[in-house]
């Protein structure tokens, strides 16, 4: 029998480890922004950004809920680092909201920036394989992505970019994100 491989397309076990490599880094993203903002909202609920965070908190726990529902559905387990995840992630938002509301929206533009351009690395990848096959996953991750990318510029709006230190604190912010997106994509 002679099999004709099509460039960029998965096969039935390459597709599903896809799938299960993108619902697994997402779940562990949005468990992730749901922590940040809870520390956020923690130190700053009374300030004038209390109510813009718990905007995007609210947000960001139905993007959990979508992540848990489809973690369900595609039986993709979470990473086992996700005790860890959410303990980190929570400390990071109690920690930028201690530098004040420019700190908590510098830490909302950097993660959100970072988690737009992994969102689209996504829809690539889902693209390639197969637009018909991922129709449903698509359309999910294309919603989230505009959700996030929303929030990056609601932290902008909010004075993110005048944090002290701005770029030093974007830079550990990002390469921690991108340190946990390699661990969650794998395990």
């Amino acid at each position: 029998m002679l099999r004709v491989i099509v460039r960029g397309a998965h096969t039935s076990a390459a597709r599903q480890a896809l799938i299960e490599k993108i619902i697994r880094v997402d779940h562990a993203g949005e468990l992730g922004a749901d922590r940040i903002y809870a520390g956020q909202l923690a130190v700053l609920k009374g300030s004038s950004v209390g109510s813009v965070i718990k905007k995007m908190w609210d947000e960001e726990k139905e993007h959990l809920d979508t992540m848990e529902r489809l973690a369900a559905k595609h039986n993709v387990p979470h990473t086992v680092f996700s005790p860890v995840f959410s303990i980190a992630a929570y400390a990071l938002g109690v920690g930028s909201a201690l530098l004040g509301k420019e700190g908590a929206m510098a830490c909302t533009i950097a993660v959100e920036e970072l988690i737009g351009q992994h969102y689209n690395d996504q829809l690539k990848e889902l693209l390639a394989d197969d637009p018909e096959t991922h129709k449903e996953l698509l359309k999910i991750l294309t919603r989230l992505r505009d959700e996030e990318l929303h929030h990056h510029d609601t932290g902008i709006e909010h004075d993110g970019l005048k944090a002290p230190a701005y770029s030093a604190l974007k830079w550990i912010i990002q390469t921690g994100c991108k340190g946990a997106i390699a661990i969650a994509e794998k395990i």
